[in-house]
């Protein structure tokens, strides 16, 4: 649920309770290659209260912090978006001079396989 829902706080949590046994049953690594999934369909929740292509950084670290993300600024949420966009996770780029995640009128958030 926490994965579709692009929900960082219930994921994160769901982690620290049950880490012990994510350990013990070998899976503690797999689900946190997760992650980048879960920030993807953030980003994409984001977009799409927004309504717009251009989307700002500030508003993606703002939903980061809304998830008690703690240390994260505006550089490392760049850097988030940057490694999403190299996955093939969003369709787009970084508008530096303007702080925008602008994004493609088509399918900006392709379907992942």
């Amino acid at each position: 649920t926490a994965v579709r829902q692009g929900n960082l706080l219930l994921f994160n949590r769901a982690l620290d309770t049950h880490r012990e046994f994510f350990i013990r049953m070998g899976i503690y690594l797999i689900l946190e290659r997760l992650r980048p999934i879960i920030y993807r369909n953030l980003f994409k929740k984001v977009h799409l209260i927004l309504n717009t292509v251009q989307v700002p950084v500030s508003s993606l670290l703002s939903a980061l912090q809304v998830m008690q993300i703690d240390g994260v600024d505006q550089d490392e949420t760049q850097c988030i978006v940057a490694n999403l966009i190299d996955k093939g996770y969003i369709r787009g780029y970084i508008s530096f001079k303007h702080q925008k995640l602008v994004l493609s009128k088509q399918n900006p958030f392709p379907k992942l396989s």
